[in-house]
C-alpha cells in the first residue's frame, strides 16, 4: 500500500471532493482518481460513492479515513524525528482566520516555507472554529481570549482592541459613557458575545444588543462605517478607518482588555517540530514587530 495513496485519500475527503483535492495537491484530477482505485483494490472495499455530482464518502470509507489520517501523520512525525537538526519535512496543516489570516498571517507561512521547502504547508481560512482532531488539522492559529478545553494553547501575541462607531450614529444615538449604557444601543456582534471592559484593575462584563451579526470582522467594520451600531473590534482592522475619521473611538477610558493570537494544537505530550516551529516564529513576528513599532501588533 503506497502512502501517496493514503495521503490522496485523505486530501480527498478534507478536500470535499477528487478536483478540489487535485487542485490542492497541483496534480491532474485523473492521477487523483487512479490513486484512489488503487487504494480501493488493495483494500477490496469502495471508499468513494462516484456519480456524475462528484464523489462521496462511503460509510467505509468514513472509518478508514481516520486510520488513514493517523497513519500518514505518524509518518510525518518518524520523518521529521530523522530529518537534519532545522529541516522540516511532512505536512503541515493550519486551520486560520479568515479576517486576519490572509492578511497577517499568509505571510510568516511563506516564509515558513521558504525557510522549508520539504515542508507542504496547507491552511484552510475560515471564521468558523474548526474540531482539528475530527478535521485533521495539526494546528489552529485563533485570534481574542482562549475558552477552557482540551486542547493546548500557547499565546504568541498580544491583540489591542477597541469601541468604535461612526460620527453618523453618534450624531443620531450618542455614544455610551459607561458600560451600562451599551445595553441602551445597537451593537454589532459575532454572536450571542458578551463585551468586557476594564475599570482599572477591575473587569466589566455586559450583554449587548442588536440586529446586526456576522462571524467575520470584516463584515462588522462594514457595518460600523455603514452607522448601524457600535463595534468592540481589534485595533488592526480599524486604527486605518480610525485614523481617516471613518470610525469614531468611544467610552475610552474603559479599555478593553488585551487579548492574545495563539496557536491551539491537539492535546499530547510535545507539538510536532512543524507546530513548534510555527509557533517560533509567530513569537519571532511579533517581538520583531513590537521592538520597531510603537503602535498595537497588527491584529
Amino acid at each position: 500500500m503506497e502512502t501517496d495513496d493514503l495521503r490522496t485519500f485523505v486530501e480527498v475527503t478534507e478536500a470535499g471532493g477528487v478536483s478540489a483535492a487535485a487542485r490542492r495537491l497541483g496534480v491532474t484530477k485523473s492521477v487523483v482518481s487512479r490513486q484512489i482505485v488503487r487504494l480501493e483494490t488493495e483494500l477490496g472495499v469502495q471508499l468513494l460513492s462516484r456519480s456524475t455530482r462528484g464523489a462521496v464518502v462511503t460509510a467505509a470509507g468514513a472509518i478508514f479515513r481516520e486510520y488513514a489520517a493517523r497513519i500518514c501523520r505518524e509518518i510525518d512525525t518518524a520523518l521529521e524525528s530523522i530529518a537534519p537538526e532545522g529541516e522540516l519535512r511532512g505536512r503541515l496543516r493550519i486551520a486560520a482566520p479568515l479576517t486576519f489570516g490572509p492578511t497577517h498571517l499568509a505571510p510568516v507561512l511563506a516564509s515558513m516555507a521558504t525557510r522549508h521547502p520539504r515542508l507542504h504547508i496547507h491552511t484552510s481560512y475560515s471564521d468558523r472554529f474548526v474540531d482539528l482532531l475530527s478535521e485533521g488539522f495539526d494546528c489552529a492559529i485563533r485570534f481574542g481570549y482562549m475558552p477552557d478545553s482540551n486542547l493546548v494553547a500557547r499565546r504568541v501575541g498580544p491583540i489591542f482592541g477597541k469601541l468604535v462607531a461612526s460620527p453618523a450614529y453618534i450624531r443620531a444615538h450618542g455614544a455610551p459613557e459607561t458600560p451600562d449604557d451599551i445595553v441602551e444601543h445597537e451593537a454589532l456582534m459575532q454572536g450571542t458575545e458578551s463585551w468586557t471592559f476594564m475599570d482599572g484593575d477591575r473587569a466589566i462584563t455586559v450583554r449587548p444588543r442588536g440586529k446586526f451579526k456576522s462571524d467575520n470582522g470584516t463584515a462588522l467594520v462594514a457595518a460600523a462605517l455603514a452607522g448601524l451600531g457600535i463595534a468592540y473590534l481589534p485595533d488592526g482592522i480599524t486604527n486605518a478607518h480610525v485614523a481617516s475619521g471613518d470610525l469614531v473611538p468611544i467610552m475610552t477610558r474603559f479599555p478593553l482588555p488585551v487579548a492574545g493570537v495563539f496557536v491551539v494544537r491537539p492535546p499530547g505530550p510535545q507539538a510536532p517540530r512543524t507546530v513548534r516551529a510555527l509557533t517560533d516564529m509567530l513569537i519571532e513576528c511579533f517581538d520583531a514587530h513590537d521592538a520597531s513599532d510603537d503602535s498595537p501588533p497588527p491584529a
